[in-house]
């Protein structure tokens, strides 16, 4: 077998397995571990999967949504459902928090609509100028809010972490879960397997995660075992 069909077959071993073991391939293909390590070298410089001791797994990607706003097309039904599952969450008279995140945006598009009374506290010039329009709500900055939806560039719900990126907006979202009474992290189930530059906080600091569609059953058992409710539309 030649090195490339070597790489290759080790890359689809990889997307069938989600990791693969120098040990395993060395006798799989009849080459010394070296050669192996030196495959999964080369394959990690080409951005293709990340060597880990005795190994290597799969490449999570890495998102920089550096202009949140900008993305507010992106991905619209499933925020849209994002947003319905959370605004039954909220409850009249509560105080919530929305801090800077898309799909936190369409939470506010549907609470514009609402009759019931409550306080937003945000830290989005989006959400205010939406939110703004109805005289029921009151707008502030910064409490300990009743709930708070806090958005994620990526959730790694087997490494227990949940990430953004940007370190600033990290510790933004990572203050605002300490002091909720509860706090739910909004994310469409792409973001599962995304990564983001700064990880604010872990899974069972929360007390769900609001997605748009039900995560495979080994994620699902993964955030049961932290205790994290998975909330669906």
């Amino acid at each position: 077998m030649f090195l490339e069909e070597r790489q290759e077959a080790i890359l689809n071993l990889l997307a069938r397995d989600g990791k693969v073991r120098v040990k395993d391939l060395s006798e799989m293909f009849k080459v010394t571990e070296d050669c192996i390590r030196k495959d999964l070298g080369a394959l990690e410089k080409q951005g293709k999967l990340k060597r880990t001791y005795g190994g290597a797994v799969v490449r999570r990607e890495n998102l920089h949504m550096l202009e949140v706003s900008k993305h507010r097309n992106t991905d619209v039904e499933a925020k849209r459902r994002i947003a319905q599952a959370a605004v039954r969450l909220i409850h009249e008279k509560d105080m919530v928090f929305l801090d800077i995140s898309t799909s936190n945006l369409a939470i506010a598009e549907l609470l514009v609509k609402t009759d019931r009374e409550m306080t937003v506290v945000t830290n989005m010039i989006d959400i205010l100028v939406v939110l703004a329009r109805n005289p029921k709500i009151r707008l502030v900055l910064k409490l300990k809010p009743d709930i708070a939806f806090v958005g994620a560039v990526g959730v790694d719900v087997k490494e227990n972490s949940v990430s953004t990126y940007d370190i600033e907006d990290g510790i933004n979202k990572a203050a605002i879960v300490r002091v909720a009474k509860r706090a739910y992290v909004v994310a469409e189930a792409r973001k599962l397997s995304n990564d983001g530059n700064y990880n604010y906080t872990s899974l069972d600091t929360l007390s769900g995660l609001i997605t748009d569609s039900k995560p495979a059953d080994d994620i699902c058992e993964a955030a049961e075992d932290y205790g994290v409710e998975i909330v669906l539309p």
